[in-house]
């Protein structure tokens, strides 16, 4: 069998199921319960300390 040939079959079956897989796993891994509280704390990072610099216990955290 001519590699293209092979390879062709194998991302239009094999590949394209591994993919799906894939992004069916992320999906599922981003709307995990309890993500929305790391998120939330990742997106508030730029509206911390408007008024003083941060200490250094919290600049670490």
């Amino acid at each position: 069998m001519e590699d293209y040939t092979f390879l062709r079959q194998f991302a239009d079956s094999w590949m394209l199921l591994a993919l799906f897989a894939f992004f069916v796993g992320v999906v599922i891994w981003v709307f995990r319960p309890g993500a929305s509280k790391a998120y939330r704390d990742t997106a508030d990072i730029p509206f911390r300390h408007d008024d003083k610099p941060a200490t250094d216990k919290e600049a670490r955290t």
